[in-house]
């Protein structure tokens, strides 16, 4: 199925326009690229397009024409339902009982999959309809595309450095439209989701000559360095902020 479809899907997903389906296949090309089951060469040798006009499209330099972009769903064996969420899950995230869900996933799945899809939702965090209300995003352009809140269980080798404010097996709720470096209050640090390669740290995040300085709570820990390179951005590093830690249900 090509982009014949859209217009179906797009009646089923009001909320969902062309800009956010472009957006939402640029950054599944770049998870699959991440991943390392898909490399810029080979996508120009599956559709035939340029690597320099590849590399523009997936660092937000140019847009694809809609012709380009069901050349690239065919080559990658992909359909426009596979950028979008399903009808039963947004209907299943929107409320529970007079409270809204969150979907809790992998930390792959929270560092990589703009939208979360129901074969990667491990369980829900249930939460009252008013928790989120007043959260506030401030999200770069390419993440304004995405899903906003998921959730991830958080193993107790990673908890150790964020120690005792992260507990072993705690869920963090993030929030994947804040991946500003500015602060949230300005009286408290942000604590951040982080790709690290590809692993997600919890950390408190600092910018300083070209590098982010990624500062654990646990002072026994060591502060770890990410190197960014020119045509790279900080924030793409920062898969949101921690708006809620839930140490025990």
């Amino acid at each position: 199925m090509g982009l014949g479809s859209v217009p179906l899907l797009a009646a089923n997903f009001p909320q969902m326009n062309f800009t956010q389906m472009h957006e939402h296949l640029r950054m599944e090309l770049l998870r699959r690229i991440q991943r390392g089951t898909l490399s810029v060469s080979l996508l120009g040798r599956q559709t035939g397009f340029g690597q320099a006009h590849l590399s523009n499209f997936l660092h937000s330099r140019r847009q694809l024409s809609l012709e380009a972009m069901d050349r690239i769903l065919a080559a990658q064996h992909l359909t426009v339902a596979d950028l979008l969420p399903s009808v039963q899950m947004a209907q299943q995230l929107s409320g529970v009982k007079g409270g809204i869900a969150i979907p809790v996933v992998s930390h792959a799945v929270a560092l990589f999959e703009p939208v979360i899809r129901p074969s990667g939702i491990q369980s829900l965090l249930h939460l009252p309809a008013s928790a989120l209300e007043s959260v506030h995003s401030r999200a770069s352009g390419a993440k304004r595309a995405w899903e906003r809140f998921v959730a991830v269980r958080v193993p107790a080798a990673d908890a150790a450095p964020m120690d005792p404010l992260v507990l072993p097996e705690a869920i963090v709720l993030i929030d994947r439209h804040y991946n500003s470096l500015l602060p949230y209050r300005p009286d408290r640090a942000n604590l951040y989701a982080v790709r690290e390669g590809s692993h997600l740290t919890l950390r408190y995040v600092d910018f300083l000559s070209s590098r982010l300085v990624l500062r654990p709570h646990n002072l026994a820990f060591p502060v770890s360095v990410i190197e960014v390179d020119p045509e790279e951005s900080p924030n793409d590093f920062l898969t949101g902020r921690v708006a809620l830690i839930v140490n025990e249900l």
